[in-house]
């Protein structure tokens, strides 16, 4: 090695370190090489897709996502005794998204760059190359199909041979071999490397790497907080998904605990007004303290199970577990306790016989066959059984009967009617008389009714 290679060899790594962070460059420490990450600038809106008629079986087969970061490529170089003045960097060209024929397209562009500057230091105009012109020169557009590589039908060649091939037109050839099929027997450099398992892994590894970056560029930035009105980074604001919202977390913290003491689990909703956006059980776990999370987390799961129609309550106060109702009957047994109940009246099951029914509850239960459709009144008929219904009917008109033509005696509350005579009344409820009382003349005079209407 010449002391002039090996200078600029020095040189330029020593640039290359101050010009990129240490994402993007990292010098090897046993040989004259290193590794550089290329993070592309997407357009804005750039949509990737995967084909309905993929090979694979994928779930997300056939959907769009929108992005703003793809995966960097990997260039990993190493540089000879004789480079700058002799020869090329040896490297790879690794990716996850470009297929091995669009990455092969970048590796032979890569060599017509060192032919152009053969003699001088080339690495800093590659990873510029990558970094500017990759869409362009492959012909990326939106949206763009992800594909993986087809390594039956590739012929795999050495970097020698590539070197000696024909150069390809800047632009054309890259396009061509960008919209290639997989399946179309095209040669494929060795050092072009697509460094992913399957189609399903690659989409997954996109979708949280562009995740991950919006992130680090969200806690980078400054938001004003709508609360507070303070200005902060984002890695002291929280942002609801849908509408992107930003709020500092010391806000939200004391905007949830309140919510969460007040059981109001589902109004964990942004701040703005007339914004339907909710915080997401992640976002509230971050902020708030263990013990209102397991509250709100008990509450939410509460408030969906009553939501389901086919989940009851044990109705032992001990218990109260949520246990799930058998299609078509009427009867539940709890996991926890082994109680067996009725889902309709929360009683011990009672089998074909109708529901029991409280005195308090007749009333209702009075009240609501009245106000029911045909419907509902042949299933309360079948719930409480036809004589509960008709007693709590008989018993209304009883009561109304006596509502309307008697008073309640001073004394005792027994309801009595004047007939005839004076204005001197004697209740026969508290005193001993012959004559019979109201109430008892009231149910008289509706049973005689009821057996006159039925001859």
């Amino acid at each position: 090695m010449s002391a002039e290679d090996l200078e600029a060899q020095e040189d330029e790594l020593l640039a290359l370190a101050s010009i990129y962070d240490g994402d993007e460059f990292r010098k090897a420490e046993s040989v004259q090489g290193g590794e550089t990450r290329i993070y592309l600038d997407l357009p804005q809106n750039f949509k990737i897709f995967v084909s309905g008629n993929s090979n694979e079986c994928l779930q997300n087969s056939g959907f769009e996502y929108t992005i703003c970061f793809l995966p960097p490529l990997v260039l990993n170089f190493e540089l000879p005794p004789d480079y700058p003045s002799s020869s090329p960097p040896s490297f790879t060209l690794s990716g996850k998204w470009l297929s091995p024929t669009q990455l092969s397209a970048l590796c032979k562009h890569l060599d017509n760059l060192w032919e152009e500057h053969r003699g001088r230091v080339v690495l800093f105009a590659w990873m510029q190359f990558l970094k500017e012109e990759t869409l362009t020169y492959l012909n990326i557009v939106s949206p763009f199909e992800l594909k993986m590589g087809s390594q039956k039908k590739v012929q795999r060649r050495t970097t020698a041979q590539a070197s000696s091939n024909t150069e390809l037109a800047l632009g054309g050839a890259a396009a061509a071999a960008a919209a290639s099929d997989v399946d179309q027997e095209d040669s494929v450099d060795e050092r072009a490397v697509q460094d992913v398992e399957s189609l399903s892994s690659l989409i997954q590894e996109i979708l949280d790497f562009n995740q991950d970056r919006q992130m680090k560029c969200f806690n980078s930035k400054l938001f004003l907080c709508s609360i507070c009105f303070c200005e902060k980074l984002g890695s002291d604001c929280m942002y609801f998904l849908e509408c992107r919202h930003v709020y500092c977390k010391a806000c939200l913290k004391d905007y949830f605990e309140i919510q969460i003491k007040d059981g109001q689990v589902k109004c964990l909703n942004c701040p703005e007004p007339q914004c339907s956006s909710v915080a997401t059980p992640g976002q509230v776990k971050e902020l708030v303290e263990a013990d209102l999370f397991a509250r709100y987390d008990r509450l939410l799961l509460q408030s969906t199970l009553d939501l389901m129609a086919d989940v009851v309550y044990c109705p032992r106060p001990c218990c109260q577990l949520p246990v799930m109702q058998e299609p078509g009957g009427t009867m539940a047994i709890c996991s926890s306790c082994n109680f067996a109940f009725c889902t309709l009246c929360r009683l011990t099951y009672h089998g074909v016989s109708p529901c029991k029914v409280t005195a308090e509850k007749l009333i209702d239960l009075r009240n609501e066959y009245l106000q029911a459709d045909e419907a509902t009144k042949r299933f309360l008929e079948q719930r409480y059984g036809k004589r509960v219904i008709q007693k709590a009917l008989e018993e209304m008109e009883s009561k109304d009967w006596l509502e309307k033509n008697s008073k309640s005696c001073p004394c005792c509350g027994t309801p009595i009617q004047k007939l005839d005579g004076c204005n001197k009344m004697t209740c026969t409820g508290c005193c001993s008389m012959p004559w019979m009382s109201m109430e008892t003349f009231g149910k008289m005079r509706l049973r005689t009714s009821s057996f006159l209407l039925a001859m």
